[in-house]
């Protein structure tokens, strides 16, 4: 009988379908959900009510940045440069920005994004120097990663030129930021992450016209890279200074589980492919024990995975018990679309975690990037095909 039983296939799991690249096909009852007009009211664990107001939409905002009168400048993966004014509900579009290469669906494997970062110079306002981070069409049709530069006349992107572009195989994703001895660190994704003369897969860093700094720690290796500042990385999508101690904080995508975040440290190898704490996409663990040993391990790490992004340590007087936290986006939770939001997490003085919270889960948005603005409150970028500018304020 009990043979019988179990020739029926009562226990058998389910036959998954998966994609040309052996990617399991992902579920959609809770995809591609429409933000309401707001705002949103929440309770928060920490005792502090807060509101979500929708200041602005537009389609596939990437990345966000203050200009010091209080106007946002926003990217899209579309290849697009937008103003929004304070007080306005409408962005305008800038000209002047590079070409980029855009297609596919956000989500799905084999997509580009033209443009995926944007960050100001530390003295802009001196010099009024804007940075892009896009992907770059080359001449046999393809991409490649590129950053560069131009100069913000107050109505347009003016002399825009490229400081840095990637080789063959390096596109995708990449996140920008000026550590505090005016160095442009910047994250890659692509091939050969152990591979120290590829610019796939690490954290570099350039000076702020794209030469290279003398003290960076491969100059001089015949073997590798000179703008190479750490290695062994997956897809990185967020990264932060920490803003008492300068610090460089990295996060980046785990496969199936995984995710990081690293404090990143000249030199160091963090590992990937060779261990992760995460499955891969098939279901057998991505390393064979998954754990970091020789390598620097991370400091917080996600099983299932969030596809984390922007990443903000909230420092402001508009939000205080939030004071000191890490902010995280996430793009959707657990391989499943309809499951971004943001993540909240508090370390103590010793950059150790000690408890997260999740934050507007039910609106179901993949939060691309976090932002603190002047004002104190934080900003969201939801990157949806209707996609948003949100701003967290305090509920009084």
């Amino acid at each position: 009988m009990a043979a019988a039983f179990f020739a029926t296939g009562a226990y058998a799991q389910q036959d998954v379908p998966m994609t040309e690249t052996r990617i399991p096909v992902a579920p959609t009852g809770l995809a591609d959900n429409p933000l309401p007009d707001g705002p949103f009211h929440y309770r928060t664990a920490e005792g502090m009510d807060i509101r979500v107001e929708v200041l602005a939409r537009l389609e596939y905002p990437m990345s966000m940045a203050f200009l010091p009168d209080g106007d946002m400048l926003v990217v899209t993966r579309r290849g697009e440069l937008h103003m929004l004014e304070q007080g306005a509900s409408e962005t305008s579009l800038i000209e002047g920005g590079p070409e980029g290469v855009f297609f596919g669906e956000s989500g799905d494997a084999g997509t580009s994004h033209a443009y995926v970062d944007i960050v100001l110079h530390p003295d802009f306002a001196a010099n009024h120097f804007i940075y892009l981070a896009y992907n770059k069409p080359t001449e046999d049709g393809s991409r490649v990663m590129a950053l560069g530069r131009g100069r913000w006349t107050g109505d347009r992107l003016e002399g825009f030129e490229d400081i840095w572009v990637a080789h063959p195989g390096v596109s995708g994703v990449s996140r920008m930021a000026f550590a505090n001895d005016g160095k442009l660190i910047f994250t890659t994704s692509g091939s050969g992450p152990q591979n120290l003369s590829t610019a796939g897969g690490k954290v570099l860093r350039i000076n702020d016209d794209g030469s290279i700094p003398d003290d960076n720690p491969f100059i001089g290796d015949a073997n590798a890279r000179d703008d190479v500042y750490s290695y062994g990385h997956r897809g990185s999508l967020g990264l932060a200074i920490h803003p008492t101690t300068g610090a460089i904080w990295q996060n980046e995508n785990g496969p199936n589980g995984g995710d990081e975040i690293n404090i990143i440290k000249p030199g160091a190898n963090y590992g990937w492919p060779y261990v992760s704490l995460g499955r891969t996409y098939q279901g057998p663990w991505q390393a064979e024990r998954p754990r970091h040993d020789l390598f620097e391990p991370p400091v917080v790490y996600w099983m299932p995975a969030i596809a984390p992004s922007g990443m903000l340590f909230y420092t402001g007087d508009a939000l205080p018990a939030w004071k000191g936290d890490i902010f995280v986006g996430a793009l959707r939770t657990g391989e499943i679309p309809g499951t971004g939001h943001l993540e909240r997490i508090l370390i103590n003085q010793n950059m150790q975690e000690l408890r997260r919270e999740t934050l507007l889960y039910d609106l179901r948005q993949r939060v691309r990037d976090v932002r603190q603005g002047p004002d104190g409150y934080i900003y969201l970028a939801t990157e949806e095909r209707d996609g948003a500018i949100l701003r967290i304020v305090p509920d009084d």
